[in-house]
């Protein structure tokens, strides 16, 4: 079998990228693989080659709705009929369809809250399932122990269809996350494949500011002067409203995005931005997976991100053309206080803990009367089939001393006077070989690479847009 040859009758490739045949083997081969391949190298291909030469049907666990169409399209771009997403979008007459001919598909993408269905997983185990994919796997750690917990959950339906090979699919991915990936997937000794992550055109800024108003004057002169595509991360739904509702009274074409959006309006920004019609997003880190943009030339962080394996998956969404990007961070006295508070208020408190454990109506009475928040209860939900009371408040407070160590690392980012991208490399365990020339502001930044005037660019400040940074910096 040669794999050059399959991939061009295949899909028109004369050859991989870097990791893509290495993983490929080992799949074909019978191992299990966990692939660290950053943004840009073809994770898809990964598993959908294999798909090709293995018998029986690829089951992709996709992490948001958005993403799993994008990836249906995709494929179904390049000529590939035989694939399907068990979601929401299905109505009751197309689910019943889909399920019914189940096992004439090559590729079903499903997600981990679907997944674990009674349903879904009796129908997965009466048809012949080749391999698991556990597409952006550091999701397993990111969301699973935070919100989504059936991310913890997805081995629980590998006895059902016959424990197929499984792949664990992700751009960034410390040791501890790599092993929660093998832990929570069930995967003992697979075959790990962890390209270089360092994204060489990738230039690294932070701007230091004395307070929010001079750092939100600078960002809206900065988004006036340079040409898009861009995107602005925010720390927080109605921040990153307001950044958008800010930006447009300047006349720049800009949306907002949000998990707290409706899933179609949701659809639409990545449309309008993938079609151009978008110059700017303002999002929460609700945005970037699935949004296939070679040319983001900027993605600015309004506020310290929470975490640094966060901040390098949204830096990684920009010059996947291999064009110089920009990442610019910025960062304002007091900005700690809310990175503190983005950390630890999603937690369970030990008082939702304690109610949850101890109802006798029903757990979701206490969602209804506001005593217990829904994610709370989802996560609670989790860990009580698994833990006694006092042992749940335990793991919590393992995660919230986990989130408070991955916050101090992020805070020394700021802090700090040498290298950015040596430091950002070494949290991954690795080492940087070489330094580009242009490569963070600590060691000296040519600007010039990445920045492209607007048209006549000078900002139309309307007469009340004072009035509004006012108003927008004291929320």
């Amino acid at each position: 079998m040669n794999l050059e040859e399959t991939l061009l009758k295949t899909y028109g490739f004369p050859s991989f990228r870097p990791g893509q045949k290495e993983v490929i083997e080992k799949i074909v081969a019978g191992q299990d693989v966990i692939a660290l391949l950053p943004t840009g190298l073809g994770k898809s291909m990964c598993y959908q080659l294999p798909a090709h030469l293995l018998e029986g049907s690829v089951l992709i666990v996709s992490p948001l709705l958005s993403l799993m169409q994008d990836q249906v399209a995709q494929l179904k771009k390049m000529g590939e009929k035989s694939v399907t997403a068990i979601n929401s979008f299905l109505d009751p007459r197309e689910r019943k369809q889909v399920l019914n001919n189940l096992g004439n598909y090559r590729f079903i993408f499903v997600s981990p809250e679907m997944l674990v269905q009674p349903f879904i997983k009796k129908r997965l185990s009466e048809i012949r399932i080749s391999l698991l994919v556990a597409d952006e796997a550091h999701c397993i750690s990111q969301w699973g122990f935070d919100f989504r917990p059936d991310y913890l959950r997805i081995a629980e339906i590998l006895p059902a269809i016959g424990h197929p090979r499984v792949l664990a699919l992700t751009a960034t991915a410390t040791s501890k996350v790599t092993e929660e990936i093998k832990k929570y997937l069930k995967i003992t000794e697979p075959f790990i494949y962890s390209h270089p992550m360092d994204r060489k055109n990738i230039a690294y800024d932070i701007r230091k500011f004395a307070n929010g108003n001079e750092k939100l004057e600078w960002l809206c002169s900065f988004v006036a002067e340079n040409k898009g595509p861009g995107i602005i991360y925010a720390g927080t739904r109605k921040k990153s409203k307001e950044l958008s509702g800010l930006l447009n009274l300047a006349g720049i074409r800009t949306a907002y995005y949000h998990g707290g959006m409706e899933h179609q309006d949701r659809i639409f920004v990545q449309q309008q931005f993938q079609n151009g019609e978008l110059e700017w997003v303002c999002s929460t880190n609700a945005f970037g997976m699935g949004v296939h943009i070679p040319d983001i030339r900027h993605v600015i962080h309004f506020q310290i991100p929470t975490s640094i394996e966060g901040y390098v998956q949204e830096v990684g969404r920009a010059g996947r053309d291999g064009s110089p990007a920009l990442a610019t961070l910025l960062y304002a006295y007091g900005d700690e206080e809310l990175l503190q508070s983005l950390v630890l208020d999603d937690l369970p408190t030990n008082n939702e803990i304690r109610e949850i454990y101890r109802s006798s109506g029903g757990s979701a009475q206490l969602v209804e009367m506001g005593i217990v928040r829904e994610t709370s209860l989802k996560v609670v939900s989790y860990w009580k089939n698994l833990f006694t009371e006092k042992e749940t408040i335990r793991q919590i407070e393992k995660q919230k001393i986990e989130k408070i160590r991955q916050s101090d690392k992020i805070r020394k980012l700021v802090e700090m006077d040498s290298c950015i991208r040596e430091y950002l490399i070494e949290s991954f365990d690795q080492t940087l070989e070489e330094k580009p020339p242009n490569c963070c502001v600590n060691d000296g930044l040519d600007y010039t690479p990445f920045l492209e005037s607007r048209n006549n660019a000078t900002m139309d400040v309307p007469d009340t847009w004072e009035s509004r940074l006012n108003v927008i910096l004291s929320c």
